[in-house]
């Protein structure tokens, strides 16, 4: 196999994982079978326990792996379905191996760092199977929560000498006299040399394109070839960057320096969509056959940090390409939110959540977006808020709740699911992954899938008690889709007839949203938000 490992150097949050994705879009242009890997020092198993605030959404897999969000960037930029092998973390490693000790594994042995830990990670990723693996490492170089992992790559990289590129990304700032400054970057990369590291490929993150006399100072000093040290400049559209990248001829110096057989990269089909998007959200006030612009709310808890609801803001850019209608994103703090922030909105979207602070705020939103027809999507805790706004206001169920929030409710309409009862460990533990979904004929949702049978990915513990189910329906919300035994709800919704589009999923569509293959919720929210402006 071929190893490509993504660096990063200076700051974090430079956008290692959308360079990442994006090497890895190229190689797959090529006919490259590639698989990418996230590797991150916390000692967590994985990020599920963690609040968003702390790491961002919780991206979640096909197999119910709980995973980083820049799984969520390899999944949209290959158009493919990931397991949990593609992210490995300090506490994963840790466990295996100590429960490998706890086995006898090591025929009593004494387990050190190294070689224990070092071959665990190298026998995690030499585990893959593909043509070339990409590895990220998270953070910056220097972290001391990393180091285990640059050691375990250095011995990858002494193995597989003529295998192996390593590719750095540094921030290139640029300070008053508008001279773009290298200096942070000779530092980040001693740093990695004196790990044992001598990076191939330099890629600057600046907010302009690196001059050339920028790139000539960095090769000097760092010890790469010019052509060799690329630009990442600040982007409308981080979509743009594979394009980018194969402009300055990215693909072909990892191909030389891992003789890969040459092609080149067919991009014209990404390209394609990527102008789409460019058009509708980036051109001209109007254009012919543009809808022009709405504007949905995203009410929510996280509102202070857009990471926290990353795939649903990818989401609604993929659903811009079907609708030719820009969507500009209002965050809405559902714990102080009034009739003012919902006034002015095109429509409204109740992301998944968990805890009880802001529900209140989250239940006022759906009865404003159902009473006044407004269109609307829940997802997760958006479908139980819905369920508990129809339930009290329309059902007559004084004080009907979520379990999870009040024990004691009279009307429990949302309840744990009975599996859930008799766990106490938090991690890993929810109904975590893709799952089945039967949609029935003549509903709304089966006019956007177009077929009868689905597959979504969950993260949740909660469910609506069927004991419920047929007091709801009689007054008029369907429940559209359920699971193929029928026991668990799926989607809700009104009949058109009643709103222009009232829908809610207890899965989370946004996690298999593609360029390719926009989520078909969002492609009907952006919509009907759309024709409803237009009227």
């Amino acid at each position: 196999m071929k190893y490509i490992i993504v660096t990063g150097g200076v700051l974090s949050g430079l956008g290692k994982g959308v360079v990442t994705a994006s090497v890895g879009r190229i190689l797959k242009s090529r006919g490259f079978d590639v698989v990418p890997i996230k590797v991150d020092g916390y000692v967590n198993v994985d990020p599920g326990t963690m609040n968003p605030y702390e790491h961002g959404e919780v991206f979640v897999l096909n197999d119910g792996s709980e995973t980083d969000l820049d799984l969520g960037h390899y999944e949209r930029f290959l158009n493919t379905d990931l397991s949990g092998d593609s992210n490995i973390t300090t506490g994963k490693i840790y466990k295996d191996v100590i429960d490998k000790e706890r086995k006898g594994e090591y025929l009593g042995k004494t387990v050190q760092v190294i070689p224990h830990i070092t071959d665990e990670i190298i026998e995690h990723i030499e585990g893959l199977k593909a043509d070339v693996v990409l590895i990220e490492v998270g953070g910056t170089v220097g972290d001391i929560e990393n180091m285990i992992f640059f050691e375990a790559l250095r011995q990858i990289s002494m193995k597989s000498y003529n295998d192996c590129v390593f590719v750095h990304l540094s921030y290139i700032p640029i300070i008053t006299t508008r001279e773009q400054k290298t200096k942070p970057t000779q530092h980040s990369v001693k740093e990695l040399q004196r790990l044992g590291i001598q990076p191939d490929i330099i890629i600057g993150r600046c907010d302009e394109p690196l001059d050339e006399g920028t790139k000539r100072k960095i090769a000097l000093f760092c010890g790469v070839k010019e052509e060799g040290v690329l630009s990442n400049p600040t982007l409308n559209n981080i979509y743009q960057l594979p394009s980018i990248f194969e402009d300055q001829n990215l693909g072909d110096l990892i191909s030389e320096k891992l003789k890969l057989k040459p092609s080149k990269a067919n991009l014209k089909g990404w390209s394609g969509l990527v102008g789409r998007i460019d058009y509708v959200n980036y051109g001209a006030d109007k254009k012919a056959g543009d809808k022009g612009g709405v504007t949905i709310g995203i009410v929510g808890k996280y509102t202070g940090l857009e990471d926290a609801y990353l795939s649903i803001m990818e989401s609604f850019k993929h659903a811009t390409i079907s609708n030719k209608c820009r969507v500009g994103i209002e965050f809405i703090e559902s714990e102080r939110i009034g009739k003012k922030d919902l006034d002015a909105l095109d429509g409204i979207l109740i992301p998944g959540g968990f805890g009880y602070r802001g529900l209140d705020g989250k239940i006022k939103a759906v009865k404003f977006a159902r009473e006044n027809k407004i269109p609307f999507l829940g997802i997760c805790l958006g479908l139980h808020c819905a369920v508990i706004e129809f339930a009290r206001n329309v059902c007559g169920l004084e004080n009907a709740n979520t379990t999870e929030m009040d024990e004691n409710t009279p009307h429990p309409v949302i309840d744990l699911l009975p599996e859930q009862k008799e766990i106490e460990e938090k991690g890993g533990t929810m109904r975590l992954g893709a799952y089945p979904c039967v949609i029935k004929k003549n509903t709304r949702a089966h006019k956007l899938y177009k077929r009868t049978r689905i597959s979504e990915r969950h993260r949740h513990r909660y469910e609506v008690n069927s004991q419920y189910i047929k007091a709801i329906e009689e007054k008029g919300m369907k429940f559209s889709g359920k699971s193929p035994d029928g026991r668990l709800m799926e989607i809700l919704e009104l009949p058109e007839k009643e709103h222009p589009y009232f829908v809610a999923c207890q899965f989370h569509p946004e996690f298999q949203s593609r360029l390719e293959n926009p989520a078909p919720l969002f492609v009907g929210l952006v919509g009907a938000a759309a024709d409803g402006k237009i009227k």
